[in-house]
């Protein structure tokens, strides 16, 4: 890191000192219990032209770099800004269509300007004019497959691409500050998100010039690529970003985007290019939602609903497009079918299309170019593209925990997944799995050294069994520079029978509170927060929180996953700041509210049975065995006859539940009791564990729509039962249908 040691931190915890000592102080030699560093993967200047279009049209890589690295920097808003601390490492993630071509059609000495004149100059008049129009055009033309081909000519792009990676290495300082040669794909097939930002390892290992959309917008052929250029020794990595605007295309379990089935080699693919995704940037988080988690407390945090380019339609999908559920796809995945896709890890970014970031509540100064650039523009919610500017939140933060600050060590921790990713706060956080560890490890002076002896980080699988269940070891300590925390939580999700499950355990906390004693929820903390004034302070919370958890709930035979996430006591947004010292009331909305908590997620830690373990479980009936059984799927007519206006009993035989539900005549249905006790009919209901109140009957299924997706369920008589099977179930039908006597 470049600041100084944080030895007032040591001195206070007593505990983790070579981790916590600040980077710097290693810059000579490698730390086999390794640092954390705090860096950038996702960040644009005027030299992608949607930042330009921004307004963004004085800044290039160079201005993050001097950003990053302390110095003040120019705003598009026309004042400076500096950054409140130092990062470890980052790199720039210009567009790749289209790079530097605004900048290029304006140099009279450019190879664009001497090659296709006419077509330079169109094209920065028109920019000039309107620059955010020519970016609505220009990515529509992309979008339909019509591109520009003297904009993505290999002599024109060339020289631009060498340009950024000859800056990357101009700032790059071994043991001070790190940077990557990198860029960004930007698929956006239909408005859905499926950008990557490509890290390369060495910048001598580079192409002459980076694949785009322009080339594919298919990820499979993006990987192919990538195969081709490990292959060439340029090695490389893909970090996936806002899976939340993705419209459940990020995450897929049956079919890609377009239509083809999700498959071992995909799987394999995915899995060999793509080691993370990003969990928070200015366009929300990528964890969860109240939706898909509606028990965890804590989930609905900056969820951020939109459509990119400004698309207009209902909300976009939940499931498919965040990481929680994916984690639980994959395992899911990976016991019906014998590959998980979803193994990665997570990291933060910004998106910031104005070359400088904001990182902290603080420290907030907008995102896009002068559209935001003032306190006024933001509050007052202006837009772009249907983007409200009070959604907008500070840049998550990607924390890497690694040997030494260079390009090889850093690389290869985000190979091997041992990161987490912050909402923009530097809460210090380790975790790791393994069998038998216990609380007597934390007292130890080396203990994260016994840590790594004996079990593994965030971003492994755990070994072998050795014991009944595994243990994990949480540690974490706050941002000397933001709030005190709240508590750590252990999210674990598994899988039975093609159904995934989760829960949020509180396993250290700060302060007296006690469990519930039902549902083990620790009660919150409380609030220090004076809305009023926009501020809060630290007389509650922890500056340390650590603990050994062993999984009470541990089934063998089961897969699952573990990640960490860290909270810290309340705090005020920077919309309730800056609507502060204006005047005027602190705004919330969809999505956002006067007073959050910023967290750390890190990279999980994954559970795989063997074999053995595996055929202990029973095993749940298919829709294969059903067939060979003899069971016959109900067509639309006998669907109607079993359910419409009446009510059924369903059990699902995963879980043992019973639900009691009343399908109307007009499309409508409503659990009307849960295991024998009468619910409020007023309220929504769900359809076999989850749904709304509408459904449908065509094409042999009962469909309806949850969280912005589709589902459906078939329904099969064997002799006189009704077993049904629901479509995001892995072909297992976990189901039986009753018909009440009326």
């Amino acid at each position: 890191m470049r600041s100084r040691p944080r030895t007032i931190a040591v001195a206070v915890l007593g505990v983790g000192l070579l981790s916590l000592t600040s980077a710097a102080a290693f810059a000579q030699q490698k730390n086999p219990e390794r640092n954390v560093y705090y860096g950038e993967t996702h960040l644009h200047t005027s030299w992608s032209f949607g930042a330009y279009a921004f307004g963004d049209t004085r800044t290039g890589p160079e201005s993050f770099y001097q950003y990053a690295t302390g110095k003040p920097t120019l705003h598009p808003g026309g004042y400076q800004v500096t950054i409140t601390k130092p990062l470890d490492w980052g790199a720039v993630t210009e567009h790749a269509e289209y790079m530097g071509m605004v900048q290029e059609a304006m140099d009279p000495e450019s190879p664009l300007r001497k090659s296709s004149p006419l077509l330079a100059r169109v094209y920065e008049e028109g920019v000039r004019a309107d620059g955010l129009l020519a970016f609505k055009v220009l990515s529509l033309a992309i979008a339909k497959g019509l591109p520009i081909k003297e904009f993505s000519d290999p002599a024109v792009v060339a020289p631009v691409w060498k340009r950024i990676v000859d800056i990357a290495d101009r700032y790059n300082k071994p043991g001070k500050f790190t940077t990557f040669a990198a860029y960004e794909w930007t698929s956006t097939p239909d408005s859905k998100n499926l950008h990557r930002n490509i890290f390369f390892r060495d910048s001598k290992k580079v192409p002459q010039v980076p694949f785009t959309p322009l080339d594919s917008p298919d990820p499979r052929d993006l990987w192919s690529w990538m195969d081709k250029q490990r292959a060439a020794g340029n090695e490389l990595l893909a970090i996936s970003h806002n899976a939340n605007l993705s419209n459940g295309m990020m995450f897929p379990t049956e079919v890609d985007h377009t239509g083809r089935p999700i498959d071992r080699a995909w799987a394999e693919a995915r899995l060999r290019n793509e080691p993370l995704t990003e969990m928070k940037q200015v366009k929300g988080q990528s964890e969860t939602t109240p939706g898909l988690s509606p028990n965890d407390e804590f989930a609905n945090y900056e969820v951020f609903v939109w459509h990119l380019l400004g698309r207009k339609g209902p909300p976009p999908s939940e499931y498919g497009s965040y990481v929680r559920q994916a984690y639980k796809d994959g395992i899911t995945m990976e016991q019906a079918r014998g590959f998980n896709p979803y193994k990665f890890g997570v990291v933060g970014g910004s998106d910031s299309h104005v070359s400088v970031v904001p990182y902290r509540q603080k420290n907030f100064f907008g995102v896009h170019g002068t559209v935001d650039d003032t306190i006024e523009k933001r509050i007052d919610g202006a837009t772009v593209l249907g983007l409200n500017s009070l959604w907008v939140t500070p840049a998550g933060l990607s924390a890497v925990w690694a040997e030494e600050n260079t390009r090889d060590a850093l690389f290869d921790a985000m190979k091997r997944k041992e990161t987490y990713s912050t909402s923009g706060v530097r809460i210090a956080l380790r975790f790791f799995g393994g069998w038998g560890m216990d609380a007597g490890m934390l007292k130890q002076k080396e203990w994260v050294k016994a840590a790594y002896a004996t079990g593994v980080p965030m971003g492994a699988d755990l070994p072998k069994p050795a014991s009944k269940a595994p243990s994990f070891v949480v540690w974490a300590t706050k941002d000397p520079d933001s709030a005190n925390l709240d508590r750590l939580q252990i999210v674990k999700g598994w899988s039975v029978s093609g159904q995934s499950f989760e829960k949020v355990y509180d396993v250290a906390w700060a302060g007296a509170r006690k469990p519930d004693r039902v549902t083990g929820k620790v009660p919150a903390i409380g609030s220090t927060v004076d809305i009023g004034k926009g501020t809060y302070s630290n007389s509650i919370g922890a500056v340390e929180l650590k603990t050994v958890w062993t999984d009470p709930d541990f089934d063998p035979g089961l897969d699952a996953f573990y990640y960490v996430r860290a909270l810290e006591i309340p705090t005020p947004r920077w919309s309730t700041m800056q609507a502060v010292k204006l005047g005027r009331v602190p705004p919330s909305g969809s999505g956002f509210s006067a007073i959050i908590q910023e967290r750390a997620w890190s990279s999980p830690i994954w559970y795989t049975p063997g074999a053995q373990a595996r055929k202990a479980v029973k095993a749940g009936v298919t829709i294969a065995d059903l067939g060979r059984q003899g069971a016959a799927l109900l067509s639309d007519q006998q669907l109607k006859d079993l359910l419409v206006g009446k009510t059924v009993k369903v059990r699902n035989t995963v879980t043992g539940q019973h639900f009691e539900i009343l399908h109307g005549t007009t499309g409508r249905r409503l659990i009307t009791a849960i295991d024998g006790k009468a619910t409020d009919l007023r309220a929504a209901g769900e359809m076999m564990h989850g749904g709304d109140l509408d459904y449908e009957i065509r094409d042999g299924r009962l469909r309806t729509d949850l969280n912005g997706s589709e589902f459906d369920v078939a329904v099969y008589k064997l002799g006189d039962r009704y077993l049904a099977a629901r479509s995001n179930e892995f072909g297992y039908a976990n189901y039986e249908v009753e018909p009440l006597k009326e």
